[in-house]
């Protein structure tokens, strides 16, 4: 079997709603595929006003907005009309990139039929309750997606560090890499752009402290102000530089007062603003990769991230930047304070930093998921 003869149906909760990380590594992938001549359709929710066109056919499946975050729908299963297309349709391979109501459905759906099933695993969703109080529901998440994911045939994720949370978590025992890119053409130093810095209010020699990201508290968020505040107390020189919007856009202003708020940017000009920045602060621990972390690298940022899966296997602690125990915001503050106040530091490790993100290429990374169709279709034929 070569690419040709793959159908291949993937199953997103949320494909091109909004922009972040996962979407962006689906619609690579997809376009890859088509251009490889797999057949592929995609299921997934649909709103009226996308974030961006869709690659690929879209199926729309039945859902419900998530209350208090409307931009997200939840998928509730696979209705009539959705299983009557997949039965045209007739794949061959099924890809689940949520672990949602559909998404078990579709398992379901394909298991009965002795048609292969890989899931990637784009987000640490087990750890979402913490951010909002209900930490004590974490170890039913973990048992819930457990379920799932064992019902698979190989899962993929974006990183080792994440690999060994999966064995650890006795996920599955097929589990391999899929890894992503960084479009250089966007995110690059040369994209710094000294006249946007001052029109946002940055003098040429103050060193900016970057957030990138959909605003909400799962983003960690709480750590990212702790961690200002406690280099305000210790009088250390810096700005706060804000990419991104979210609902709690409110929350974070009225907690970083002073902070450079520049809202979403996409395209050229998010590579304008992340590149026009410093030192790049991710305290997140729910992302499986951390696409900003490379982005900020690819611009010659010096990251300071926590030492969770994702960036602790893109930051070399001492050469690229620095990796501290999440949640920890005075600790958070001693690694950044150095980027601060010396210049030469920050300029050898974010230089370090983007010669190590020449090794993304988008291409060679999503061959390792086809690769992985073809041999889980393989295993199932012998």
């Amino acid at each position: 079997m070569d690419a040709s003869d793959l159908r291949i149906a993937l199953f997103s909760g949320n494909y091109n709603m909004t922009v972040d990380g996962a979407n962006r590594a689906l619609n690579r992938l997809a376009e890859f595929l088509m251009r490889q001549g797999v057949t592929l359709r995609v299921y997934s929710p649909t709103i009226d006003t996308p974030a961006f066109a869709p690659q690929g056919d879209l199926v729309s499946l039945p859902s419900v907005p998530i209350p208090g975050r409307s931009e997200y729908r939840v998928p509730l299963g696979l209705n009539d009309a959705v299983k009557a297309d997949l039965e045209q349709f007739a794949p061959n391979m099924v890809h689940i990139a949520s672990p949602d109501f559909s998404a078990r459905a579709a398992v379901d759906w394909a298991r009965e039929r002795d048609i292969p099933v890989l899931a990637s695993v784009h987000t640490r969703f087990e750890t979402y309750p913490r951010y909002y109080k209900l930490g004590f529901l974490e170890p039913a998440v973990e048992a819930w997606l457990r379920r799932l994911y064992r019902k698979c045939d190989a899962l993929v994720t974006p990183s080792q560090s994440m690999v060994d949370t999966l064995h650890e978590q006795r996920m599955h025992r097929d589990i391999s890499i899929w890894s992503r890119g960084v479009d250089r053409t966007i995110f690059d130093p040369s994209k710094r752009d000294m006249e946007w810095r001052r029109a946002q209010g940055l003098a040429d020699d103050d060193v900016a402290i970057v957030f990138l990201g959909r605003l909400v508290m799962e983003k960690g968020l709480d750590t990212f102000a702790d961690t200002i505040v406690q280099l305000r107390k210790e009088q250390v020189p810096h700005k706060v530089l804000v990419i991104g919007d979210g609902p709690a856009r409110g929350w974070f202003e009225k907690t970083l007062p002073g902070g450079i708020f520049v809202g979403f940017q996409g395209g050229a000009d998010l590579g304008r603003a992340l590149a026009s920045g410093d030192i790049f602060l991710n305290p997140s621990v729910t992302e499986t990769f951390g696409n900003v972390t490379l982005e900020a690298m690819a611009c010659g940022l010096p990251v300071v991230a926590a030492g969770a899966t994702g960036s602790a296997s893109l930051v070399a602690d001492w050469e690229t930047g620095r990796l501290v125990e999440a949640g920890r915001p005075r600790e958070f503050a001693e690694a950044l304070a150095p980027y601060c106040t010396n210049p030469d530091l920050r300029a050898r490790h974010g230089a370090a930093g983007e010669r190590a993100a020449r090794n993304y290429t988008w291409d060679a990374i999503n061959q390792a998921v086809l690769d992985t169709y073809l041999r889980l279709i393989g295993q199932r034929a012998a």
